[in-house]
């Protein structure tokens, strides 16, 4: 008797079947191509390797988020990825040629020890480019206008796009003096957008009251283009980093605004995902029938420190699957016209399947004794011998 638990999946790990592999792989070479076409050249990171390259300068997120296992061979610590971005930071770090611009692109399941609320999947098929090499606003706005490319591929197009900066927060937290705990307590408060905790936080800490009141608007500064100039009126006193990351903005979404002009831009100056990380502009995008973003990314210039190569770096990711779904949702999945051949052991019939299947056309060998024929293997045409050759026939004619 077989158990019904043989049936189960872990929780959150999902398998994929004809259909929708299918049109993931559809979708995984169109997407491909358009990266290529950009120049970004496509690696494969290993799915496991040593902890302490896999979780460089990411914080304490991924760790929790990280499969862990003792290596049988070496005796060290190593783990599931549950993010591409550090290792490709390491083959930016080996392969770097001077100070030039390198742009890579990667496609991969990566695995999370916990799921997500809003997402119950420990499984993504991350897919993701990074540019490395150039620190200016133009490389900002290259990988926000591929990541919208590469949506719109999907067939995803009513898109919103969030922008935000971790170098309003990081500047306002320097002047408010806050030590490493503090810190953490005010990035948790402001990750869960609580109000009444930021406004006890702030009343429990010592810090000048101007700080103070700019901290407390982070939650507030939150909406479409006016933020910003309420952002520099509130934000006044907070000095020269936090005055340059809004001009930084502005820019970007001018730029933006320029090439898609029907694009919703929205700005969230409390946004600090991958803020342990992350060192400027930050973005997300969004489709309102998806209760989280679908896609994301940011400026991380530290990242490959660890390896010898603190270059500048920004790029995005987002999972193929949930991509694939939203774009998709009602189309049918599209078959190619599959061919029946007969059981037979034919050197011409072998030949004529070889050279269609080599031309492109999907042929099902019909195995002997077999339950079902070419209409119930799903086929529309049929090999049949005419004369002294094999010609396709259609299936119930």
């Amino acid at each position: 008797m077989v158990s019904e638990d043989r049936w189960l999946l872990p929780e959150g790990i999902e398998e994929i079947l004809p259909d929708e592999a299918a049109h993931l792989e559809q979708l995984r070479t169109r997407v491909l191509a358009l990266f290529a076409g950009w120049g970004y050249r496509l690696v494969i990171p290993p799915m496991i390797e040593f902890l302490e390259s896999l979780l460089v300068g990411t914080g304490h997120d991924l760790d929790l988020q990280t499969f862990k296992l003792i290596d049988q061979v070496s005796g060290r610590l190593m783990g599931l990825r549950a993010d591409m971005t550090p290792q490709v930071a390491r083959i930016d770090a080996r392969t770097a040629q001077g100070a030039r611009p390198a742009r890579f692109c990667y496609l991969g399941t990566v695995l999370h020890s916990r799921s997500d609320h809003l997402d119950p999947s420990r499984s993504p098929l991350q897919v993701g480019a990074e540019l490395y090499g150039h620190g200016g606003p133009a490389s900002d706005l290259e990988v926000i206008r591929l990541m919208l490319e590469m949506l719109a591929v999907a067939g995803i197009l009513d898109v919103h796009l969030d922008l935000g900066h971790v170098g309003i927060y990081r500047g306002l937290a320097r002047q408010a003096g806050l030590n490493s705990e503090q810190e953490a307590e005010l990035f948790e408060i402001l990750q869960r957008k609580d109000r009444s905790g930021l406004e006890d936080f702030l009343r429990g800490t010592a810090m000048p009251a101007a700080v103070a009141d700019n901290l407390a608007a982070l939650l507030e500064l939150n909406g479409p283009d006016g933020v910003l100039e309420v952002a520099r009126a509130r934000l006044s006193a907070g000095g020269p980093r936090v005055r340059a990351a809004l001009e930084e903005l502005e820019a970007l979404a001018g730029q933006l605004a320029r090439l898609f002009p029907a694009l919703p831009i929205n700005f969230d100056l409390a946004e600090l995902r991958g803020y342990h990380y992350q060192t400027g502009i930050v973005f997300a995008a969004f489709v309102p029938t998806h209760g989280r973003e679908i896609a994301r990314g940011g400026r991380y210039d530290d990242i490959g420190k660890v390896f010898g190569q603190a270059r500048p770096a920004t790029g995005f990711s987002a999972d193929l699957k949930v991509l694939a779904r939203l774009g998709c949702a009602d189309a049918p999945t599209e078959h190619a016209a599959a061919i029946f051949a007969p059981a037979l052991d034919d050197p011409d019939l072998h030949e004529t399947v070889r050279r269609l299947r080599g031309a492109g056309h999907v042929v099902i060998q019909e195995l002997p004794g077999q339950s079902g024929g070419a209409a119930e293997m799903g086929c529309a045409l049929r090999l049949e011998r005419q004369g002294q050759t094999w010609q396709l026939s259609k299936v119930g004619d």
